[in-house]
Order: C-alpha cells, then sequence, then structure tokens
C-alpha cells in the first residue's frame, strides 16, 4: 500500500473538497437557470468574470510573485485549455445534448488523462490503475443511467463538444504541471481567469445583460454567489494544490466525486429517492479513487530499476 504523507495528503482534501462543492452546484446551477432570463451563457459570464475579480482581490493580501513573460503566454494556453475551451465547449454541448450524456461524457476524464500522461510524461500504465478507473467508470454509469429519466434528446454535435471540453482539461493537466509547481496557485488563477475574461466575457456581455434582475428572487442571487465563489474562485484555488501533489491519473479520479454528492444532494432535499444501486455505485466510485491512488508512479518504476 502505497503512504500517504503529509504533502500528497493536502492534494487529496483539494480535490476531494473541490469536487464536493462541484457535485453541489448541478442542482444549484439547474435553479438557476430555470428562471427564462438566466441562461447558462449568462451563468458562465458571471463565473469567469467574477472569478477573475476574486482572484486579482485576493492577489492583494499574498505576496507579490513576479511572472516571466514567457510564462504569462503560457499561462494564457492554459487558461484556454482549463477555461475558455473547457466551460465554453462543456456549456454549448450540455445545452444541446441531453444531460445524461453529458454526465456519462465526464466519466471519461480519467481515462483519457491516463492515456495523455502515457504518452506525454511516460507514467506507467500499471493493472492497478486500469482497474481502478474501471471500477470509477461503472460506478458513475450505474449512477447516471439509473438516474436517467429519459428527457431531453441527444446531440452528436452536443457530445462532441462535451468530448472535446474534457481532452482540452485533461491536457491542461498534464502539460501545465510544471508550471503550476513553479507559482502559487492564486497567481496562477488570477492570470487565467484574466485571460478567459478577456476573450469570454464580451462574448456572454448580451446575454448577462439580458437578465431580467429586478424579477429574480433574492435565492436565485445567493445560487449565483455559491456558483461564482464556491464552484469557481475556490474550486479553481484548489485545483493547483492538487495538481502539484499528485499524479494527473490520482487528481482527476476524484472527478468521480461529483455525481454522488449531485445525488446525495438532490435525495436531501427532496428531488430523487434513495435507492441500493446509488449506494453501490458509490462504493465503486471510492473504490476506484482508492485504487488508482495505490497505483505506482513513474518515479517508483524508476527507483525499482
Amino acid at each position: 500500500m502505497r503512504p500517504f504523507n503529509s504533502h500528497t495528503l493536502a492534494g487529496h482534501a483539494a480535490m476531494l473538497f473541490a469536487n464536493i462543492i462541484w457535485g453541489f452546484m448541478a442542482p444549484v446551477s439547474k435553479y438557476v437557470m430555470s428562471f427564462d432570463s438566466v441562461s447558462s451563457f449568462a451563468v458562465t459570464g458571471f463565473r469567469i468574470g467574477g472569478a477573475c475579480i476574486l482572484f486579482w482581490t485576493a492577489s492583494l493580501f499574498f505576496k507579490s510573485e513576479h511572472v516571466e513573460r514567457r510564462d504569462k503566454i503560457r499561462l494564457l494556453f492554459a487558461s484556454l485549455l482549463a477555461v475558455v475551451f473547457n466551460q465554453g465547449l462543456f456549456v454549448t454541448g450540455v445545452s444541446l445534448t441531453s444531460p445524461v450524456d453529458a454526465s456519462v461524457i465526464t466519466t471519461f476524464l480519467p481515462v483519457i488523462t491516463m492515456i495523455i500522461s502515457a504518452l506525454i510524461l511516460k507514467e506507467p500504465v500499471s493493472f492497478l490503475k486500469i482497474a481502478g478507473i474501471v471500477l470509477g467508470i461503472s460506478g458513475a454509469l450505474i449512477l447516471v443511467c439509473g438516474a436517467a429519466s429519459g428527457t431531453g434528446e441527444s446531440s452528436l454535435a452536443g457530445n462532441l463538444c462535451c468530448i472535446v471540453a474534457q481532452f482540452s482539461f485533461a491536457f491542461y493537466v498534464v502539460i501545465f504541471k510544471d508550471l503550476v509547481a513553479k507559482y502559487s496557485p492564486v497567481t496562477i488563477m488570477k492570470w487565467m481567469f484574466l485571460w478567459a475574461s478577456i476573450i469570454f466575457v464580451p462574448i456572454f456581455a448580451k446575454d448577462m445583460m439580458s437578465v431580467d434582475y429586478q424579477s429574480l428572487p433574492s435565492s436565485v442571487y445567493w445560487g449565483i454567489a455559491q456558483v461564482v465563489v464556491g464552484g469557481t474562485f475556490i474550486c479553481y484555488f484548489l485545483i493547483p494544490v492538487g495538481q502539484h501533489r499528485l499524479r494527473p491519473t490520482v487528481m482527476v479520479m476524484y472527478n468521480y466525486v461529483q455525481p454522488v454528492v449531485a445525488t446525495a444532494a438532490a435525495i436531501a432535499v427532496g428531488m430523487d429517492t434513495f435507492s441500493i444501486y446509488k449506494l453501490v455505485a458509490a462504493l465503486l466510485i471510492f473504490a476506484g479513487v482508492f485504487v488508482v491512488t495505490q497505483s505506482r508512479a513513474k518515479s517508483d518504476v524508476n527507483l525499482s530499476k
């Protein structure tokens, strides 16, 4: 069994906490967008613009770091992969296809990351890693397919958008691991969201201005605040912590926690009911995460030679 030291434990805690928050975002976002004037594009604009303001404000309370011009350019490309393409394509995909299709596609992020890590970082594709990913996918598919209501229509274009969004984030996690280790999470994210805001917010400005703010109840404002502060600012603050301390394949395995949390939240508020298949799915998902954390890293293989 691979030991957990304080360095890796912080990474596990960061990714677990981030994915728990993202799990709660599903019912909250659904409620916010149930009001006709609040589109998914408006919510995305709030997320990116709001997070940009929060990260630059937070940076005032941390020691200032000099970012090399070359790294600022790299952060632009990191922003394109992790924020612009990932969030933009996924939101577009969800608007075109069924929620069930989109949920199933997100469960393949660990598989994509494992393949990219093997090709670029030469990470070993061990039996434990494959077994853990299979367990995680099995649990996620049981949870998603069991909750499918049959509503909504599949769309090839929408599914392709969701798939490309997963590839985009997987490439970010693998390619920019060294850059994330060079600067603090606040520095990384303030520049990434600044680039994303410059690119994204003007595109969604029309949707953001068309919201009928006066007719919205206070609960919607609280929901938007949760999406911006919790689901974006806090979670994207935690991503570099996990990215710096964990292997990419271990980091993205926590993606499977989201459907478990979303289902638990739906049950708690009466939107869903508990059943044995949901318990089995949750156990499979957490078993998959544990098995992948026990797999051998590239450094372990090198030491054994």
